[in-house]
């Protein structure tokens, strides 16, 4: 049956068994927060890199107990990150989790040549699993976050991250819209040109697993009334349990709009490296972090 709500995933999870968690400059209330309640949920085990007297103070202030959890001390935020993908790379590590340092410095880490994360001629995307209330099912969005103006190899790769994402919620043959700005097959616009080629390919069984359709605007790719009314048929039209957004403006006013303004919760995970790797914003609540790394649990082998 599919996973249908975020708190969903922590059940599924339980039943995967433990995953050892690495969390790159973990020196933030709510980085260590979230890694507490997930060790507590017996989801994962988790390792804490950073200050080692900045993460005992706020264990202390938030009444966490600090011996839940491993401390690798490494006061400096660039050889955190970097020392937390180490980590990852020694096989100490099955996730790893951005905690205080800038996402320019968790990136550069991970995509270190010589030490980073990526598997040769991978693709890096930022993977997003949304919950709107005005929704009547989890959203997975694909990049809001990482591929400024994703070009077409990029796109199909999108595409089967979130077709895995979707599968791994028990989805068994998601629904993916290719976005763009309008349905019609517009060969002026690269966006519907790229999305009808994607759309072709699943056709064809060069992309597996899902029902893929495009270009879809936004108002028939999730409300079956303007699909209805805009005679546009189909698997997906009206129904998408996932969307490929053309560039990351759209993909990351999508994602802002849906938590800031209509009050969505999300998880949130890079995918394309060795491992799923945790990436939400220093800002975001405990709760979200969470989710995020429930999502990441789900999607390790």
């Amino acid at each position: 049956m599919a996973i249908t709500k975020l708190d969903q995933i922590f059940d599924v999870v339980r039943l995967k068994g433990k995953k050892r968690l690495v969390a790159a400059y973990a020196n933030d209330s709510h980085t260590i927060g979230a890694v507490g309640m997930a060790v507590d949920m017996g989801i994962i085990d988790g390792i804490l890199v950073g200050d080692e007297a900045t993460i005992k103070r706020v264990c202390d202030e938030e009444k966490i107990d600090v011996k839940k959890f491993r401390i690798v001390q490494e006061a400096d935020e660039m050889k955190a990150a970097s020392k937390a993908v180490e980590l990852i790379n020694k096989g100490e590590g099955d996730i790893l989790m951005k905690g205080l340092v800038s996402t320019d410095k968790y990136m550069r880490a991970i995509l270190n040549k010589e030490t980073g994360l990526m598997p040769p001629k991978a693709v890096l995307t930022h993977v997003t699993v949304v919950e709107v209330p005005t929704y009547h099912k989890l959203l997975v969005v694909s990049d809001v976050a990482v591929i400024p103006a994703p070009d077409f190899n990029q796109k199909v790769a999108i595409t089967n991250y979130v077709i895995k994402v979707a599968q791994s919620l028990q989805i068994e043959k998601p629904k993916v819209a290719i976005l763009a700005a309008t349905e019609q097959m517009l060969a002026g616009m690269l966006a519907c040109s790229e999305a009808a080629m994607i759309s072709k390919m699943a056709d064809r069984g060069q992309i597996k697993g899902a029902f893929v359709d495009g270009p879809l605007a936004l108002d028939v790719a999730i409300d079956k009334e303007s699909a209805e009314i805009k005679k546009i048929g189909g698997n997906v039209a009206g129904d998408a349990d996932c969307i490929v957004f053309p560039n990351i403006e759209s993909g990351n006013v999508f994602f802002k709009t849906c938590t800031k303004l209509a009050k969505g919760e999300l998880g949130a995970m890079v995918m394309g490296a060795k491992v799923p790797c945790v990436l939400t914003s220093r800002g975001d609540s405990v709760k979200s972090k969470m989710y995020s790394i429930a999502l990441a649990a789900l999607s390790t082998k």
